[in-house]
């Protein structure tokens, strides 16, 4: 099986899926599963295997490549997974909604062009495989249309820009190497001079960082995943965002070399130290944004914003255990919360698209799986032992505390208290408290909601208790990238400094859970009382509001939002704003009147003559 076998399969499926749709709405649904599911199986059996091959040698004399190696299999069976759980999940989801045929033509549309960025061998292939990606991006946001729209148009415009830059930085590394293949273009830049370097860096950071959310290229990022259908939105903020991470990693490691990449500037200025701090600040604010929020979707938005600073500052130290921990944290991110928005999705799907926080709750009596995908996704996206978030996070800290990064490592714990604080509110809102009387006949998801969900958390906890499977696999990609090996066992890691062994956390966790319900055991039983009868520690209860967490954090609130604006969106508001009342102003010039077009050639020319009359320039 080759990679070009594999893409034929995911583009023509996508259109054979959309045909199809014209004739049975239930053939298209089995169609579009097993085209999800056949790129898993495809993708899967690429494992461990290094291929380079010439696909096309007509595009302008330049060879288009396809390539399979460690680095790009881990994106490929993210990218298949997490597609193929969206794509089951909207069977239920998307199932009364209207342009279906269009939505599952887009969605294995995003899917293909992904699984073409991260096996093309040459910028080229990758070029038009990213735009296939932005574009089919763009109109999956605006799906729902009215304030998706505008989102999307967001999304777009910023995507566009990213793309200029990336064809920029391409051309120009063409016109100094005569080539777009990536392979050779490693074995030139390592040679070139640090202010060509230093460019190229700039221009693709810009075009990742845009898709990657990467402060201040963050923006689109929240209305754009608050819009989106939400088996979209798991896709969107899972791995679609994470190219950007892919890109940083072959422009970064592949393409300059980890040692380009650490020795690039001096001091404080280094080009890597400047990109963490630059990941520091992409965990702490948008991370006590989330906590502003009440839109569920809105929340997790921003936590996505928020996760991607854990892995650029991993990252961007460079070494074996932060680029271990930070490429760890990119499949961790990829699973918890694309697991979290499915979990919204299905409340959305059994409330009728309530997404208000403040609108729900109790609904663990009605929903108890869903409820146990939230609970496994939030301490994932927390860091709780036991799931394969506190392991990444662990080696990001660990990397910043062996590198003397203090403050570094303060901002990333830091974001761990805020997601603490906003993940708390999301479950206890949604799940806990009393159930409001409207929501007393709502049901559980349907079979096809929760298969994706109950898969999710499974790996979730899997990679947190035997986090060696992905690491063995992430510790190819890094002795690849020039870095040292890890010693990597099934339950963690082994080094000088310490180990991580999971296997005696988990010892401990048990027996702590154990004592605790053993504990609880011993008690008096519970008593059932009214669900108006109770209280909340002496605190007010919002008239028809049956959980306390309703403006739990008003205070905290008053505090913290003046600091905690979004400067950088105000900033591209007025900036829009400058460009719309520019074009206003020249749409007055162009008035499609030939007079004026007449007027205006006279005086120019006359403008000429008066010029030539004082100066004499020609």
């Amino acid at each position: 099986m080759t990679p070009g076998i594999l893409l034929a399969i995911a583009f023509g499926g996508a259109f054979i899926t959309y045909l199809a749709g014209k004739i049975s709405e239930k053939v298209r649904d089995i169609l579009a599963v097993l085209v999800s599911l056949a790129l898993v199986g495809i993708v899967a059996l690429l494992y461990n295997i290094s291929s380079r091959s010439t696909l096309y040698t007509g595009f302008l004399d330049l060879p288009l490549i396809l390539r399979v190696n460690t680095l790009s299999w881990f994106f490929a069976i993210t990218v298949a997974i997490v597609g193929s759980l969206s794509v089951i999940f909207s069977l239920s989801y998307i199932k009364e909604k209207e342009r279906t045929d269009f939505y599952y033509l887009m969605i294995l549309l995003v899917n293909a062009s992904m699984l073409g960025i991260v096996f093309s061998g040459d910028l080229i292939l990758f070029y038009i495989f990213w735009e296939i990606m932005s574009w089919s991006t763009f109109l999956l946001i605006s799906y729902n249309r009215g304030p998706a729209l505008s989102a999307g148009m967001k999304y777009i415009i910023m995507s566009v820009a990213g793309s200029v830059a990336m064809l920029i930085g391409m051309l120009s590394l063409y016109s100094y190497y005569d080539t777009f293949t990536i392979a050779e273009l490693s074995d030139h830049l390592s040679s070139a001079s640090p202010g060509f370097v230093l460019f190229i860096f700039i221009l693709f950071f810009i075009a990742f960082g845009i898709k990657n959310a990467v402060w201040p290229f963050h923006t689109w990022l929240p209305p754009a995943h608050s819009e989106a259908p939400s088996p979209f939105s798991a896709i969107l903020s899972g791995i679609l965002v994470r190219m950007g991470m892919y890109g940083f990693l072959v422009i970064f490691f592949v393409i300059a070399g980890i040692d380009l990449f650490l020795n690039l500037g001096k001091g404080i200025v280094r080009f890597n130290y400047i990109l963490a701090w630059i990941g520091a600040i992409n965990i702490i604010i948008p991370t006590f944004i989330a906590m502003l929020q009440n839109d569920s979707k809105r929340l997790l938005a921003w936590h996505g914003v928020g996760q991607g600073g854990y892995m650029v500052l991993g990252i961007a130290i460079g070494s074996s255990l932060g680029v271990a921990g930070g490429t760890f944290h990119i499949i961790n991110h990829t699973s918890y919360i694309a697991l979290l928005f499915l979990v919204v999705g299905a409340i959305e799907h059994r409330t009728r698209g309530i997404r208000d926080l403040n609108s729900l709750g109790g609904l663990i009596k009605k929903m108890p799986v869903t409820f146990f995908g939230a609970l496994v996704g939030a301490c994932g996206l927390i860091g709780i032992p036991l799931t394969n978030g506190f392991v990444s996070k662990w080696l990001i800290y660990k990397t910043l505390i062996l590198n003397h990064y203090p403050f570094l490592a303060f901002a990333a714990l830091l974001g761990t208290w805020g997601t603490i604080l906003s993940l708390y509110k999301f479950l206890h809102n949604i799940f806990l408290g009393q159930l409001p009387e409207k929501y007393q006949t709502v049901n559980e998801a349907p079979f096809s909601m929760q298969i994706p969900i109950i898969i999710l958390s499974l790996i979730i906890i899997l990679f947190g208790i035997l986090p060696g499977i992905p690491l063995k696999v992430i510790n190819q990609i890094i002795m690849t990238s020039g870095l040292e090996s890890l010693n990597i066992t099934l339950w963690g890691i082994t080094s000088e400094t310490g180990i991580l062994n999971t296997v005696n956390i988990f010892a401990a966790i048990f027996v702590v859970a154990v004592i605790v319900w053993l504990i609880f055991k011993a008690g008096r039983k519970e008593i059932k009382v009214g669900q108006d009868d109770n209280y909340a520690a002496g605190a007010f209860i919002p008239e028809e509001k049956y959980h306390y967490t309703v403006d739990f954090y008003n205070p905290l609130y008053r505090m913290i939002t003046p600091y905690l604006r979004d400067f950088v969106d105000d900033f591209y508001q007025r900036l829009a704003r400058g460009v719309k009342n520019l074009g206003n102003g020249i749409r007055r010039i162009y008035t499609g009147d030939v007079g004026y077009y007449v007027m205006y050639i006279i005086l120019f020319l006359a403008l000429l003559i008066f010029v030539q009359i004082n100066w004499k320039v020609w």
